[in-house]
């Protein structure tokens, strides 16, 4: 914004209307009646007085005249006209506000203010004629001179007690300013560690869900086929097939942690498909049987999709590596609130309650993120059934499909 048409402050119109009313207009009010020797000299002043202050108000940004020579015409002024009045007390007083505005400091306020006074004083004595005054002290001491002299010592007291007031409020707001500035920078480097710690989870649970298992799955695939490449070489070769599939899907879950590609199953579509190519992988890899029931026209949005995916392979790998199970059950159930994914073994089972582990504690929360839970119920030699519940988006509903129609679309 132009300097020159910053707008004035509104304590600052207060006090020129102040100013005006009980400043100028009565001693202007006070002459009217007198002779020409005082009346226009008395309206010639408080006319040049009006202009200055004029000159440095109405423009606070760039003033047409510098505060300290203002300072420097009211003193005078006032000296002036106290001279052809023989009084001045009043205007002085409503003045003195002038002075603590426009100096540089309270030093210069105190100064100027005090010449003001002095020269309204020595106009005062010299407008009533020097001869009609003895000298004493109680001659000199008349009321206008009293009153400026009270007004001046008030004045300073005062000017000096605000000043103090508003140098305490603006080191306040300053301390206040940077406690602020300091806060936020504090506030931002804890949501940016947040980010930060967060993203980690979310890779490390991605991570643990695809390669992590893939891995795994790999490993258990080469020992077999190491172990029966003499003996079972057709068995072998297929657990080596199962190897190369599995390593391929691994490249392309790592392209997409890094965002090259974009992840597995990220179209819109039927997750039963999904679900059934991984326990056909399930059970051709490790020989169990598994039993689904998976409605071909469950339709789903992507977050849902990937999230009982995720489960479906993490809940296998438990059992693979944990279970000892021999049959494996899975279903899918669409309900008017939402999907459920439940996965039963016939294996040895464990203590919920005790059980520690990444694989459950990352389940829970991928589930929980989406507005879901999971439910594990297991005793030693009771088997385990996992409960995945997830409620379906706005967006997006659980709708059944002619099975024709799902074929076209798994063809395609």
């Amino acid at each position: 914004m132009d300097p020159s048409r910053q707008s004035i402050p509104v304590p600052h119109r207060w006090n020129a209307v102040v100013w005006v009313l009980f400043g100028l207009v009565p001693p202007a009010l006070a002459v009217v009646d007198e002779g020409a020797w005082t009346k226009y000299p008395t309206y010639g002043l408080l006319c040049a007085v009006t202009f200055a202050y004029a000159a440095v108000a109405m423009f606070p940004g760039r003033p047409l005249l510098r505060p300290g020579a203002y300072l420097v015409v009211l003193a005078v002024g006032l000296g002036a006209i106290s001279y052809a009045m023989g009084s001045g007390a009043a205007l002085f007083i409503v003045s003195l506000p002038h002075f603590w505005i426009y100096a540089a400091g309270p030093a210069g306020a105190l100064w100027s203010s005090g010449a003001a006074a002095a020269l309204t004083v020595l106009g005062t004595l010299a407008g009533r004629g020097f001869d009609d005054v003895d000298g004493s002290v109680g001659e000199l001491l008349t009321g206008n001179v009293v009153f400026t002299l009270v007004g001046f010592a008030v004045g300073a007291g005062v000017g000096l007690l605000v000043h103090r007031i508003t140098a305490q409020s603006e080191s306040r707001a300053l301390r206040l300013t940077e406690e602020l500035v300091d806060t936020r920078a504090a506030l931002a480097e804890a949501h940016r560690r947040q980010g930060a710690n967060d993203e980690r989870e979310r890779m490390a649970r991605e991570i643990h869900d695809t390669l992590a298992q893939g891995f795994a799955s790999i490993i258990v695939l080469a020992e077999a086929a190491r172990a029966g490449i003499g003996e079972q070489p057709a068995r072998s070769a297929q657990q080596l097939t199962s190897i190369e599939q599995t390593a391929r899907e691994n490249l392309a879950e790592a392209r997409a942690l890094v965002g090259s590609t974009p992840p597995d199953g990220a179209v819109q579509g039927s997750v039963a498909g999904a679900l059934r190519r991984t326990l056909d992988r399930f059970a051709e890899d490790t020989g169990l049987t598994v039993e689904a029931e998976l409605p071909d026209g469950l339709v789903c949005d992507q977050q849902t999709r990937i999230a009982l995916l995720r489960c479906t392979q993490e809940s296998l790998a438990n059992v693979r590596k944990h279970a000892g199970a021999s049959t494996v059950v899975v279903i899918l159930s669409p309900g008017p609130d939402g999907i459920e994914l439940e996965i039963t073994d016939d294996g040895r089972g464990f203590d919920v309650g005790a059980a520690r582990g990444f694989g459950l504690d990352g389940m829970r929360k991928r589930l929980a993120e989406l507005g879901g839970e999971l439910t594990v119920t297991s005793s030693l030699g009771d088997g385990t059934r996992i409960l995945a519940f997830l409620p379906l988006a706005h967006d997006a509903h659980a709708v059944q499909v002619p099975h024709a129609a799902h074929v076209a679309e798994e063809s395609a």
